[in-house]
């Protein structure tokens, strides 16, 4: 539409190239210089540069746009898409109106093209779902005998068509003979044959009636299947040949005076010399899909059948191998074939056309894709309107390139408004890409908004333009091919160019944007790959922001894994590579490839086209509240590849690395995600950013390693967040945690070792704090060694299962410490042996179910990328966060009860107490009623795990979290072993016992009778009283008859005592005098 300055009508005279220009220039301009613009829905009428009138009809929403010239579908639906705007569908009612308005006003009775929204893309699919199997018939290089005859009775036919998959022996060179029909009275009724020419092409002929038609359809002699149909009609003498779709001969000069005889004998792989036998000319090869039918096959029924769909509509004979007679050399074989099967309902449907009016309503028939018809371009009113202001500017006052390229062409005027059919060629799209390139070098200014867009337009339909078959190129036509190309991605290198960065922004309204010059590479690449590679396994085109690679080979076993890398842009960066893996390009070649084609496109200059004030919708990656999302960008090149095998769009696994490009304000951090552009995601607008089948293999500083499903254009999509906290505390962070996980590790062991050491009373309460110590142990331990084990994916999921076990067990001992202080605030009737095999249940069986059925259900996402824990981008994180929740929810309500039991307690107390201290007194007992459970049972129920949902309000509560949770082992230490009454009691007593040990061990009894010199200070009377609990065990009952007296000796150390015991001896009161000394005395 804007190529006004393209569209100059040449002189007949000049050069070739000014020859093409003359019929190709003319063809880009939509719409033509206007009155006015209309500002109501009515018919806006143009006129094309011969006087040729075209109407555009406004309504509300759309523009319709007729245009007179007759095209084929594909053509036609590429010239709308040239000009940003798509064929009319008229599946909604203002759709319909708007063209039944244009139509009436311009008088078109003929049928007109309109799109199917229903239909098929062509896209590549996977490569299970492109094969279907088939039994299929090898005749065997070594006997000429082979034969295979169709075990039924042929009736007499008026038309006929067969269709069978062939794949040639590639060392056989002599006449060969697919299959022949032979009648009672005539032997060669119908017959096809082959034979190799000096090309080494496999040429294809028919007999007919005994007429021998010439060899002029091929296929190339490659060891490949190939689908051949041929077809016959009486009535019009008519016949053709088809091989893989593509209708390679065709004629009517045959005998029409009667049917093809009836009661015939249909043979495979040899010729019959006499009816049903005497063969001649064997076939060597494969064959399979052999189906006959009594009719003359469509166009897109032979496009339907290519694709491995089926005919069923007068069909005489279908492929069974149960209804053959073979000789005994022919082998029946299993194969998978490769059939397109996006396209098969696309080729039985045809194509969709509006032939009138009937009530208002349209009649739609569905006809040959390949006729010629004129069509309705639709798109959106307000694109129409822009471009048709950017034409008028255009028209009146040209552009520096503009000018330059009317100069180049000789004209002084540049006009608007030709036909689409005109650029036909492949030499007409060359010589209008020479000539632009010749203007851009030429032009020392910069491109204005209207010549991108006519730039963008030419690209588009130059992309589109068919091409010969490489069987019928020419030297002089692959040297045009390659020229073509290079002109291609030199103007496609002007237009992407970060220089143009405000210009897309200009044109937004008309352009989708940067990637619709992407597409436009894509089609031409892959369209022009079989000419650019006839003769060279390697083609390379670099220009400053694209960088193309067109590589080739033949499959085989032990084929190579291919590369493609982007331009080295500093030696201390890494390069932005992609690679299709070995063993996908083997599975290629199992599947039946021969060839491999893979193009590789780098750009380099995407990234700030793209409006850096527009977001990227998108799901934050990072969602454990540690950062604040703001927004994604593009923030990489963009790379692609396609891959080609034996000339059809196969999708395959592909790696990438891409480097970061995008620069880190203040402030922010990125995350990267591995993404490619959908074309059919939101296509009104060119497609969007999409991360389906792709995944982030690996992050490292300044480049991201991806992996993706599928091929198309990739790049990488940094998610932007507020940092919220600094690279020194995350530092910070990390050695708190090392270091609290170490002191919680030595306070739990510690704690443990006193349990077992000082003989602590066996009781169910001491058996949950064990199995909670040790589960606790244990996974502070393997979080200290998870770092260390990253570094080896099998020892990094060990330790990521590891850890989800022990801490599950951790939080699982947690919840039965809850349940039994419930038990002991609330009375429980569960005996002590039935209660502690409920919570070995809980505390070891549920975990391990947890974690089983997590790695049976989710094993390849179990663990996360880059470090040994459970994956937090997939719902594998939920067997973790889920029960913790749950565990949390219970010890907060257990927590509650205790803090009420407590707070009655403390109130019972304050009323015993007399109304003076009362008062005092209430609110310190009330207060530490609370507090003290609280502070207690905080972390051994697990509930400063609870703060760790605020961790993202600031960094304070993240180190309040690490110091609560990393600390535990050491609260857990003091609270079990250090102010635990059954430890300490535990602990006196032993000290107690080896005190008095130790004293009865060091001293000797020693009798003595009173005497005068014995410095005695004092002397006391009382009754024998035990002074610990080991005195009162051992002690017996005190004797009615004795009495004990406590003598304190100043010559002994002040806490010795020296004990009297005075018994009766023989009725006489004696009284006998013990003396202890103590050891070191």
């Amino acid at each position: 539409m804007i190529l006004g300055g393209f569209i100059s009508v040449l002189d007949n005279t000049g050069s070739d190239m000014i020859g093409a220009l003359h019929s190709g220039l003319i063809l880009f301009a939509f719409l033509v210089v206007c009155e006015s613009e209309p500002t109501h829905a009515g018919p806006d009428r143009m006129g094309d540069s011969h006087g040729q009138p075209r109407l555009a009809h406004l309504t509300s929403h759309w523009a319709f746009q007729l245009v007179n010239d007759s095209l084929a579908f594909s053509r036609a639906d590429s010239f709308c898409r040239g000009q940003f705007s798509s064929l009319a569908d008229l599946d909604q009612s203002d759709e319909r109106e708007g063209v039944m308005e244009l139509l009436q006003q311009t008088g078109l009775r003929t049928p007109i093209w309109v799109r199917n929204p229903s239909k098929a893309v062509n896209k590549p699919v996977a490569l299970s779902k492109q094969y279907s199997p088939f039994s299929a018939l090898s005749f065997p290089r070594d006997s000429r005998e082979g034969f295979v005859r169709v075990n039924m009775s042929f009736p007499a036919l008026s038309s006929v068509s067969v269709c069978v998959r062939v794949q040639w022996n590639s060392e056989w060179n002599e006449v060969s003979t697919i299959f022949s029909y032979a009648a009672p009275v005539i032997t060669n009724e119908f017959q096809l044959r082959g034979q190799v020419d000096k090309q080494g092409r496999i040429l294809l002929a028919l007999i007919i009636h005994g007429k021998h038609l010439p060899y002029k359809a091929s296929f190339p002699n490659d060891g490949a299947w190939h689908h051949i149909c041929v077809m016959w009609r009486r009535n019009s003498g008519h016949w053709a040949i088809y091989v893989d779709g593509d209708k390679k001969d065709l004629g009517s000069d045959t005998d029409t005076s009667r049917d093809i005889y009836g009661d015939g004998i249909l043979i495979l792989g040899q010729d019959q010399d006499s009816f049903g036998g005497n063969f001649t000319e064997p076939f060597f090869g494969n064959i399979t899909d052999l189906n006959v039918w009594n009719m003359t096959l469509e166009t897109r029924h032979v496009l339907a059948l290519n694709a491995c769909s089926s005919i069923d509509q007068e069909v005489v004979f279908s492929w069974n191998p149960d209804h053959l007679i073979k000789h005994p050399v022919v082998k029946e074989e299993q194969v998978h074939l490769f059939c397109r099967v996006v396209l098969q309902q696309m080729a039985l449907q045809g194509c969709r056309t509006l032939q009138g009016w009937q009530d208002q309503l349209p009649l739609l028939v569905v006809t040959e894709c390949s006729d010629s018809l004129p069509f309705i371009c639709r798109s959106s009113r307000e694109r129409y309107l822009k471009m048709k202001q950017m034409s008028d500017s255009q028209n009146l006052q040209p552009s520096a390139f503009m000018n330059h390229l009317m100069k180049l062409s000789n004209k002084t005027q540049a006009t608007l408004g030709q036909q689409p059919s005109e650029l036909s060629s492949l030499a007409q799209a060359s010589a209008l890409l020479d000539v632009s390139v010749q203007a851009l070098e030429d032009t020392q200014e910069e491109l204005q908004p209207t010549d991108m867009v006519a730039l963008i337009q030419l690209l588009s339909l130059a992309a589109d333009v068919p091409t010969l078959p490489l069987a019928d190129a020419t030297n002089h036509s692959q040297d045009r091919v390659q020229e073509l190309s290079q002109h291609f991605i030199s103007v496609a290198d002007s237009i992407i160019s970060e220089d143009n960065a405000l210009k897309w922004q200009a044109i937004k309204e008309v352009v989708s944007g940067p990637m619709d010059v992407v597409k436009s590479i894509d089609r031409m690449v892959t369209s022009l790959s079989p000419r650019l590679m006839a003769e060279t396994d390697r083609l390379t085109i670099h220009s400053p922001n694209i960088k193309l690679e067109v590589q080739q080979q033949r499959l085989q076993d032990g084929s190579k894994g291919s590369s493609f890398c982007g331009p080295e842009t500093d030696k201390h960066t890494s390069v932005d590579c992609i690679s299709v893996p070995h063993h996908k390009i083997q599975d290629l070649h199992n599947n039946g490839f021969h060839r491999l084609t893979l193009v590789n496109t780098w750009y380099g200059s995407l990234r700030p086209l793209f409006n850096p004030g527009e977001n990227i919708t998108m799901v934050p990656t990072v969602t454990d509240g540690s950062q604040s999302y703001l927004g994604t960008v593009l923030g990489s090149s963009v790379i692609s590849t396609t891959v080609l095998g034996d000339d059809q769009p196969v999708s395959t696994a592909v790696h990438f690395k891409l480097q970061h490009r995008a620069q880190n304000p203040a402030g922010t951090v990125y995350d990267p995600v591995c993404a490619f552009w959908d074309f059919e995601l939101n296509p009104e607008a060119g497609g969007w950013w999409n991360t389906k089948g792709c995944e982030v293999v690996s992050k490292q500083h300044g480049y991201t390693v991806c992996y993706c499903n599928h091929t198309t254009n990739f790049a990488l999509l940094l998610q932007v967040y507020e940092a919220q906290r600094s690279p020194e505390n995350e530092k910070a962070l990390q050695v708190l945690t090392f270091i609290g996980c170490g002191v919680s590790l030595c306070g739990l062991l510690f704690t443990f070792i006193l349990f077992i050491a000082v003989g602590v009373p066996k009781s169910d309460r001491t058996t949950v704090h064990k199995n909670l110590i040790v589960a606790l142990g244990i996974a502070e331990l393997l979080l200290m060694c998870s770092d260390w084990a990253s570094a080896n994916e099998a020892a990094c999921f060990v330790v990521t299962a590891l850890l989800h076990l022990f801490f599950m067990a951790s939080f699982s001992w947690m919840l039965v410490e809850g349940l039994l202080l419930w038990s002991k605030v609330v009375s429980v009737n569960i005996s002590e042996d039935r209660r502690m095999k409920l919570y070995y249940i809980i505390g070891w069986g549920l975990p391990v179910l947890i974690v089983g059925v997590t790695l049976a259900v989710s094993v390849d996402e179990y663990k996360a990328d880059g470090h040994c824990w459970l994956n937090v981008k997939t719902d594998t994180i939920w067997a973790f966060v889920g029960p913790v929740i749950f565990v949390l929810a219970v010890n907060a309500v257990v927590l509650c009860r205790v803090v009420m039991v407590t707070v009655s307690s403390a109130r019972r107390r304050t009323k015993m107490l007399s109304p003076s201290s009362a008062s005092k007194m209430q609110t310190f007992d009330l207060t530490w009623a609370v507090t003290r459970p609280v502070l207690i049972l905080l972390p051994v129920l697990g509930l400063t795990w609870l703060c760790g949902v605020l961790v993202h309000l600031s960094v304070v509560i993240a180190y309040v979290f690490i110091a609560l949770n990393a600390f535990q082992g050491l609260y857990i230490f003091l609270v079990y072993a250090v102010y635990n009454s059954e430890v300490r009691n535990a602990i006196k007593r032993i000290k107690e016992k080896r005190k008095a040990l130790s004293f009865t061990n060091c001293s000797q009894p020693t009798s003595f009778l009173p005497s005068q010199r014995a410095p005695i200070s004092s002397w006391g009377h009382s009754a024998l009283t035990p002074s610990s609990p080991e005195t009162s065990e051992t002690s017996g009952p005190p004797s009615s008859a004795s009495t004990s007296l406590v003598i304190k000796n100043e010559s002994f150390r002040k806490e010795s005592f020296v004990t009297f015991s005075l018994k009766p001896a023989s009725g006489n009161q004696v009284v006998q005098l013990t003396g202890f000394k103590p050891s070191g005395c």
